[in-house]
């Protein structure tokens, strides 16, 4: 077998932090070494674990050149797992469990692994298709994850590693029938030698004879095997804590003896020579590990923004059009008020500008500027407060009410010449019209170059107590005592509860069961339980979404949202636009309708 398998030798190097780093096969160092390509962090929602952050700074203290993510079905962690493993000097490897549909509309799994910027954008693509098109869906308990079609992973190959272990249609069929090798053929046609069989040894019942099979199956079609830890949380010692993670996902109880055991201790992230010795017998699986780390070389652009095209007249720039847009609103104003200092205003609107246009976000206030006025010809209240009040540019155009100089204002709070940021102009619509406001930039700009944007809830101090202890089945009216105990104040921890709460202390020390609730609640305070909406943000790409970021089907069922948070979005090179929707407007909306319909009864002018 060994013949069959043996390790490529390509004079390949990969990144680590700012240094590139070459690894020579033949190097009895780097022999030794192994690199982790099935990771699941706390951003699987169901069956992770770990934080990116200390995924990669474990990785750095294993030695371990490089890292790979494959959360389940998502890439929600991707652009903060690929800035920790830069920080701390890792390679990134990017990627995805991707559930998927063979032929029969069986439910399988695969690994996508990123080698390169085609393959990046593939799976930004095949990512995204699992929720805007309408598939079958699988899951327990609250997490439900969308499937793939398998024609659609074949058709989208180039630039991906795809590693098949038992839960795909291969594995599925290894050792018991022929249609293990035509499946395989198929895959190993689309994807060449960018193929691979996938085996781990975490445990589980008939893994040691899958391997065998596997192995087997290796040979017989030229396949190579590579060899994985499935790995779910960062130390054994985890584990208990990611089956309290599980069981609060799913609803259930942890010593429930009907609940299905999918996990094992040891999906750690183990070391090096834990993974040698595991897989002693096949060595070419462990190279084949850190061969496929070389041969994923994908860099991924941060801090580029990317405005969508405002549409200007034929010989007119962004810059240009943008000025005569706040010259001509200068004009209106100073025409209005006699007493205004003419040259005191100009030279802060050329100051202004030169600003704006220095930083390249002439587009970005010409776009700001369409939709309010819009929603203001169509009956939709708006308005503007925070930084962007401080700008003469934004009054001019319209977008605020407000006159910055008779204020006192400062433009730098919106943008400072001297700290490159994006211009945050906070945009508040009526409740009942910002939906209207959002389906005009859709039309304007396109269906599938708008959306939304995903929020994270995580475990936060007195709902995690509350979770822990329905999943350890303990008296939820303890509980709810617990967690009366600690503070209601923004940024509370469990940790400044007991230090700030005697009561708190003395019942934890008191009570068995109120102290192990608190043991559990401190190793999963913070974990990302579950996604919602921003309250707010909308981004607006130049192209198609899946260009820049992958998209999700909130669970609220409330349409598509980018899977980047708002500032992961922002690193990925697309703009965000702030749609608040408040009830304040709506409410003096309706006052002032109805006093002006109680005018109108009078016949006297509306207000």
């Amino acid at each position: 077998m060994n013949a069959e398998l043996a390790l490529a030798e390509p004079k390949i190097t990969y990144q680590t932090g700012d240094e590139i780093v070459g690894i020579d096969p033949a190097d009895d160092a780097a022999a030794g070494e192994f690199v982790h390509l099935v990771v699941h962090s706390e951003f699987s929602i169901s069956d992770g674990l770990a934080k990116v952050k200390d995924l990669a700074a474990r990785a750095r203290a294993l030695n371990m050149p490089a890292l790979a993510l494959t959360d389940h079905a998502n890439l929600f962690g991707l652009i903060k797992f690929y800035s920790a493993c830069r920080d701390a000097g890792v390679k990134p490897l990017l990627g995805a469990d991707l559930d998927y549909l063979d032929e029969d509309g069986a439910s399988c799994r695969c690994v996508a692994l990123v080698a390169d910027q085609q393959g990046y954008a593939n799976l930004l693509r095949l990512v995204s298709s699992a929720y805007t098109t309408e598939r079958q869906e699988s899951g327990t308990g609250t997490q439900r994850h969308a499937h793939v079609a398998r024609g659609d992973i074949l058709a989208a190959a180039e630039g991906l590693i795809v590693l098949l272990g038992a839960k795909s249609d291969v594995g599925q069929e290894v050792g018991k029938s022929k249609a293990a090798s035509y499946r395989l053929r198929d895959w190993a046609a689309a994807f060449g030698d960018r193929a691979y069989l996938e085996v781990v040894r975490t445990g589980r019942q008939g893994e040691d004879q899958f391997v065998l099979d596997a192995a087997e199956l290796a040979v017989a079609e030229g396949v190579p095997l590579v060899a994985s830890n499935d790995v779910r949380f960062l130390t054994a010692e985890d584990f208990d804590a990611h089956e309290t993670r599980v069981c609060i996902q799913e609803s259930r109880v942890l010593e429930d003896p009907r609940r299905e055991h999918r996990y094992t201790p040891q999906q750690y992230l183990r070391t090096a020579g834990e993974m040698r010795a595991l897989f002693a017998d096949l060595p070419e699986a462990l190279d084949n590990a850190v061969e496929i780390a070389r041969r994923c070389n994908c860099e991924v652009a941060l801090g580029t923004y990317h405005l969508p095209d405002y549409p200007v007249p034929a010989g007119t720039t962004l810059p240009a059009a943008l000025r005569q847009e706040a010259e001509a609103g200068l004009r209106t104003h100073l025409a209005t008020d006699a007493a205004l200092d003419v040259e005191a205003y100009g030279k802060r609107l050329d100051y202004e500008l030169g600003i704006i246009t220095d930083m390249g976000f002439a587009g970005y206030f010409l776009i700001v500027q369409e939709f309010v006025v819009w929603a203001r010809k169509n009956g939709v209240p708006v308005g503007c407060r925070g930084s962007g009040t401080a700008s003469l540019v934004a009054y001019c155009l319209g977008i605020t009410d407000l006159d910055p100089i008779r204020y006192g204002l400062i433009f730098e709070r919106l943008l400072n010449p001297e700290r490159v940021s994006m211009p945050d102009l906070d945009i508040d619509f009526c409740m009942e019209g910002r939906e209207r406001v959002i389906a005009h930039v859709q039309e304007r700009y396109g269906h599938d170059a708008v959306s939304q944007i995903v929020t994270f809830g995580t475990m936060a101090a007195r709902l995690v107590v509350r979770d822990v202890a329905r999943a350890l089945n303990k008296p939820l009216g303890l509980a709810e005592r617990m967690s009366k105990m600690i503070p209601f104040e923004v940024g509370m921890t469990l940790e400044k509860a007991l230090e700030q709460e005697s009561d708190l202390r003395e019942f934890v020390a008191r009570e068995t069961d109120a102290g192990e609730i608190m043991d559990m609640a401190f190793k999963l305070e913070g974990v990302v339980r579950n996604t919602g909406k921003h309250a707010g943000g909308v981004v607006i790409a130049p192209t198609t979404l899946t260009d820049y970021v992958p998209l999700y089907a909130d669970q609220s069922g409330g349409g598509l949202v980018a899977q980047y948070d708002l500032n992961d979005v922002e690193e990925a090179g697309l703009v965000k636009f702030d749609f608040l929707g408040l009830k304040t407007l709506t409410i003096i909306d309706w006052a002032q309708q109805a006093i002006n319909a109680e005018r109108a009864s009078r016949g006297e002018k509306a207000i």
